[in-house]
């Protein structure tokens, strides 16, 4: 691996640790960066060991914020959305898996935009239990197949208009929760390797290093700038995956 693309990596780490602990759909250029450096499948299992530990600060800092019934209203649908990523996951070659997960990302963000641009009211369709169900099959197909949650949950949480505390609190807790369940399905597809483990030990510092950013960042940020770039952050990273 060349010096360029250990730097990139670092880069992704940097922004998973930032993308836990204050914009969550900055994760997805992470996810972008190890697309473009390795292997599509083979960077799904690279990432998903980073994103636990981003995961296990990000739950601890906002443990106290976390909506449980939203929660609840996903859960039931993501088990699903997981097996059948795992499914999709065996066959599908890189480019197409890429580009499905930024096409759908593109389809959501936009979808998002058209509503908030119409009325506020209008954009809180997110609050059905048909939209919760579909968002927690969606959450699970998307990390499952490319470590994409992030931006489903993001826009999910928009949609429904989310105080910033509680948007961080809940998707830590979910997003823990989904990653721990995505390890056996990884581990059977046979993606993790001696390398990814290395990878993983190089790397995680900067994870720590980019959730203390995240942190101090967060608190800064108002309410209707968090929005905006949590928004951002997801159409920026799906126009990543579906042009490489």
């Amino acid at each position: 691996m060349t010096v360029t693309s250990l730097a990139l990596l670092g880069v992704a780490a940097l922004l998973i640790g930032f993308a836990k602990t204050a914009i969550g759909g900055v994760a997805s250029i992470s996810i972008a960066i190890f697309a473009f450096v390795l292997p599509t499948k083979e960077s799904t299992a690279a990432i998903l060991l980073l994103l636990l530990i981003g995961d296990v600060v990000a739950v601890w800092h906002y443990r106290r914020d976390a909506d449980l019934g939203l929660l609840k209203r996903l859960i039931p649908a993501v088990l699903p959305g997981l097996a059948l990523g795992a499914l999709f996951l065996s066959w599908v070659d890189d480019a197409t898996l890429r580009r499905a997960i930024g096409g759908l990302l593109l389809v959501l963000a936009a979808l998002q935009l058209v509503l908030t641009w119409r009325s506020p009211d209008t954009a809180r369709v997110g609050s059905s239990r048909a939209a919760a169900l579909g968002t927690g099959a969606a959450a699970g197909f998307a990390t499952m197949t490319a470590n994409a949650a992030g931006p489903v949950m993001t826009l999910y949480l928009v949609a429904q208009g989310v105080e910033k505390r509680r948007f961080l609190g809940t998707g830590a807790l979910f997003f823990f929760g989904v990653n721990l369940c995505k390890l056996p399905f990884s581990i059977g597809l046979g993606l993790f390797s001696v390398e990814t483990l290395w990878r993983t030990a190089l790397l995680a510092p900067l994870v720590l290093v980019g959730t203390w950013v995240g942190l101090h960042t967060a608190r800064r940020l108002s309410q209707t700038r968090f929005d905006q770039l949590v928004l951002a952050a997801t159409i920026v990273s799906a126009l990543a995956l579906v042009v490489r």
